[in-house]
């Protein structure tokens, strides 16, 4: 849970060129946020939240998009498409749940392998520097990273019980120890200020609201819909909870919604369900919404208790950057472990997978792929994520539900097969 909100905010911060004290605001108000979307999706209070050991925190995809209207349109402006995507979320998800049927685990499975891809890229990225930029891949950043993964390995690899679930956190600390011990990490300003704070509400001005520059991101909205709709599912599966996902998956976005509506007020990006906290239930085996509602309330104070903030930005980035690699990298198998369920030796299924992560991964693994293209249309097309739900969504209507082929695709599956998803 801590290493998502630093390291979103420290790709903030570093892209946008913010001010030591703005960072600090804006990780107190992500730490604040991050606990109370937990809240929100562990407890399941009234409408929102499934009921599920969830956790919520600054997205992936949807922090490359803010970053980018940002750069393009502004802060103001890019605060302002998080508060209309959010509007729009709560608007578009009553047709999206009659949709649901046309996301099966093809799509879904294909989705988070491009978001698991992206994440680590995110993480990579804190590690190396931006490319061209002074200190890019430094061998002293890069071997701190490497060292805060062995770190994580040789914990998980020695240690037992409650000890083994925190092997992430424990690799956190000592390879920030290990950074003191080389001279790569100082204290600064982080024992000075005040003792308690409360994060600043629209850091940046009033919002603008420009539903041209918000396109992109409440397009990418549908995609994150179908991306809760696949967590849903295998938070569901690991917990060992069965659940109605025509129900408890509108729980879920509606718990999205509403805290980005409230993170947005703060200045964060959308604020997502988070596929990595699943790959920690797979970890650890702590299986109770409980655990991280409990979480969520520590997360809620540290919020408020400002010293935690600044120490928090003490953290290199290259350490925080190695654990978030391990982390995100577990929604990758994740994914993996989802496509393994969805008959991939059909061979319109393979087809479907292989194109949508083309596509998917084109923007991610060759930045720049859109220049040419006018920016309404390349900023679209550069959120992998989006472009590669949205190629496996189209093609699984084409080759699944579409004439003859669809007619014959429900002969072959079993009886029960379409009631399935329902069931889990």
């Amino acid at each position: 849970m801590a290493a998502t909100p630093i390291s979103a905010i420290f790709l903030m911060s570093a892209t946008l060129r913010l001010g030591p004290h703005l960072t600090v605001d804006l990780l107190s108000a992500a730490l604040l946020l991050s606990g109370i979307g937990s809240l929100v999706q562990s407890l399941g209070p009234w409408k929102f939240g499934p009921r599920l050991p969830f956790v919520m925190l600054p997205g992936g995809a949807p922090l490359i998009l803010f970053l980018s209207i940002a750069q393009a349109h502004g802060l103001r402006t890019a605060t302002g498409a998080v508060l209309l995507t959010a509007v729009f979320t709560f608007l578009a998800l009553p047709l999206f749940a009659r949709l649901l049927r046309f996301f099966p685990p093809l799509v879904i499975g294909t989705m988070i392998v491009i978001v698991g891809v992206n994440l680590v890229k995110v993480g990579a990225l804190l590690v190396t520097g931006q490319p061209g930029t002074p200190g890019f891949a430094d061998p002293a950043r890069l071997g701190l990273a490497f060292a805060t993964i062995g770190l994580i390995v040789v914990f998980t690899r020695l240690l037992r019980g409650i000890l083994r679930q925190l092997a992430v956190l424990l690799g956190l600390v000592a390879g920030t120890a290990l950074a003191f011990a080389v001279g790569q990490a100082h204290l600064g300003t982080a024992l000075s200020g005040r003792l308690i704070g409360v994060p600043r509400p629209l850091p940046f001005g009033t919002p603008v609201f420009d539903l041209l520059a918000a396109l992109p991101l409440m397009l990418y909205s549908l995609a994150s819909m179908a991306e809760a709709t696949g967590q849903t599912v295998i938070n569901a599966e690991a917990v060992g909870k069965d659940i109605d996902v025509r129900t408890t998956v509108p729980r879920t976005v509606r718990g999205d919604a509403l805290t980005s509506l409230l993170g947005g007020c703060f200045g964060l990006p959308l604020m997502v369900t988070s596929g990595e906290n699943i790959g920690i239930v797979r970890v650890t085996g702590v299986r109770s919404r409980y655990v991280t509602a409990a979480a969520g309330v520590v997360l809620v104070v540290l919020g408020f208790v400002t010293p935690v903030a600044r120490a928090l930005t003490v953290m290199p980035p290259a350490v925080v950057g190695g654990a978030a690699m391990v982390v995100f990298a577990v929604i990758t198998v994740l994914g993996v472990q989802m496509l393994g369920r969805a008959r991939l030796e059909d061979h319109t299924a393979t087809v479907t997978c292989a194109v949508a992560l083309a596509l998917g991964l084109l923007p991610i693994l060759v930045p720049g792929a859109y220049t040419g293209f006018p920016s309404g249309v390349r900023i679209l097309l550069e959120s992998g994520v989006a472009v590669g739900a949205c190629v496996a969504a189209v093609l699984n209507v084409v080759f699944h539900h579409l004439g003859r082929r669809a007619t014959d695709t429900a002969a072959a599956l079993p009886a029960d097969a379409p009631d399935s998803a329902a069931r889990v």
